[in-house]
């Protein structure tokens, strides 16, 4: 018998809270129910908790503030909570990884529906060590999509978001081939294609940030302008192009 998910849900108006923690409960899921960040964090510490639904505008540590704490030590999955005209705050959280967002007002099963379809990513993700030769390559970087690991060039790990990881190992495994952003958003969350939906923007931004040489001028993570993204492995292209030079 599979035992049911656990969601944390953190808003601080008590009539939006019980309709969305009503909503989950008759889909069978356990709600933790807390009002802001404190009792956030006393929930955290006491179970373990499956999904994170998290309003940005909270009384007294703001969401931002409690997302960007949480980050520092746990790839929890997160849907933070956002009003439509914080926008920047909203593209603040994806940066800092939050997982998916929901604009209020916002309908449950719209929030239900969005948890669902981050835990069935999740749940899908193998932790087991792959064979090397399901691994990524590029540049003296490694990519192990069954353990999800990064390792940088030097040897050491670098630490990615879910959101990152996977379109990390949807640009790689489609090198040299351009993905339209609403085929990459699709392939990630699931998501309803928005052409408004900047996700995959924010991920590539921060996927740079981490990988490139010059974040501002990438060799890697080419943006086609009106279409998508390609990536692009010069020195392996350049590997390619040598071992096919005729011999004299």
């Amino acid at each position: 018998m599979d035992v049911p998910k656990r969601v944390l849900i953190v808003e601080d108006d008590p009539t939006s809270l019980e309709l969305a923690a009503a909503y989950f409960e008759a889909e069978g899921f356990r709600v933790l129910r807390a009002g802001n960040g404190a009792e956030m964090q006393v929930a955290l510490r006491k179970f373990a908790v499956d999904l994170l639904c998290l309003d940005l505008r909270l009384p007294g540590q703001g969401g931002l503030s409690l997302l960007r704490e949480l980050r520092r030590t746990s790839d929890l999955p997160v849907i933070v909570i956002s009003a439509k005209t914080d926008d920047i705050d909203r593209i603040v959280a994806l940066e800092m990884g939050a997982d998916d967002y929901v604009d209020k007002p916002y309908n449950p099963r719209e929030l239900l529906a969005r948890a669902n379809n981050i835990l069935r990513r999740v749940g899908r993700t193998p932790r087991a060590e792959a064979d090397d030769d399901d691994r990524f390559h590029f540049r003296g970087w490694t990519i192990d999509p069954a353990a999800r690991r990064l390792t940088a060039p030097e040897g050491t790990d670098v630490h990615l978001t879910r959101g990152e990881f996977e379109l990390l190992v949807a640009l790689v495994r489609n090198r040299g081939r351009v993905l339209q952003r609403d085929t990459l958003l699709g392939t990630l969350s699931g998501r309803e294609r928005d052409p408004f939906d900047r996700t995959i923007d924010v991920l590539v931004g921060r996927l740079r940030k981490k990988i490139e040489r010059d974040p501002k001028d990438p060799e890697l993570i080419i943006t086609i302008h009106g279409i998508g993204y390609v990536f692009v492995d010069h020195a392996e292209e350049n590997e390619d192009n040598s071992a096919r030079q005729p011999a004299y």
